[in-house]
């Protein structure tokens, strides 16, 4: 079962209750505890055990990202499976109606990366700067680019490809890929958000590139920070 259906009681129990019949408030009450999106977004790139969730949100409490999986598990976001064997290990996925806050969890990024106040500079999870790359490349600057690329964020490896204009990524062996990006995630996104070309951030030590290094620079281009001005 995807998604069950909440009471108000049950939103009582959770957490301070809007009371607001607006879908706004309703999705405050139901994601809105600190950490609970961020725990959603650690999960868009497939399972986490409990611990490489912790370990990825620096701050988080064994006992706060418990009582947030549960809440979150009980409204229907996610849910709780074992892993088959060797593994044997249980672990948190996204249902279908949680991974559908992927599109809200992305265009909050792009909203907040206008602002003066943004420092890519700042500690980032290995998942967080991968969503980063997807939700910020605009591959209409160069349609036809359809690279196979690689990346091994903080230890993490991760394989992506450019499918219809999205970046589509696995958790995966980069071995092979055309090109492959090593690195921390914030060092990384310095790259992929500064202005220095990709050979300086390389002769810099902010990140290892294996492969074809113009490849890797023509997918650099493809990422710049948004934008706005107030009126």
């Amino acid at each position: 079962m995807e998604s069950q259906k909440i009471t108000n009681n049950d939103l009582g129990k959770m957490r301070r209750w809007y009371r607001d019949a607006c879908g706004t408030a309703l999705a405050m009450d139901l994601i809105g505890e600190r950490w609970a999106l961020l725990i959603v977004r650690e999960l868009l790139l497939g399972p986490r055990r409990f611990g490489e969730i912790r370990g990825a949100l620096e701050g988080l409490s064994a006992n706060i990202l418990t009582q947030r999986l549960e809440g979150m598990e009980k409204a229907g976001i996610l849910r709780r499976r074992v892993l088959p064997s060797p593994a044997n290990a249980q672990v948190y996925e996204l249902t279908k109606w949680g991974r559908a806050l992927e599109e809200p969890i992305f265009a909050l990024s792009r909203w907040a990366a206008g602002s003066p106040a943004h420092d890519v500079t700042l500690p980032l999870s290995n998942t967080a700067f991968m969503l980063s790359l997807r939700t910020m490349m605009n591959a209409r600057t160069d349609p036809d680019f359809a690279p196979d690329l690689g990346f091994r964020i903080g230890g993490d490896p991760f394989r992506a490809r450019i499918v219809d204009g999205l970046l589509a990524i696995e958790r995966r062996d980069p071995e092979g890929a055309e090109v492959i990006f090593a690195g921390e995630p914030s060092k990384l996104a310095a790259t992929f958000y500064g202005r220095d070309p990709l050979t300086e951030s390389m002769r810099e030590g902010r990140v290892t590139v294996t492969g074809d290094v113009p490849l890797g620079q023509r997918f650099v281009d493809l990422f710049s920070l948004p934008t706005f001005e107030n009126d």
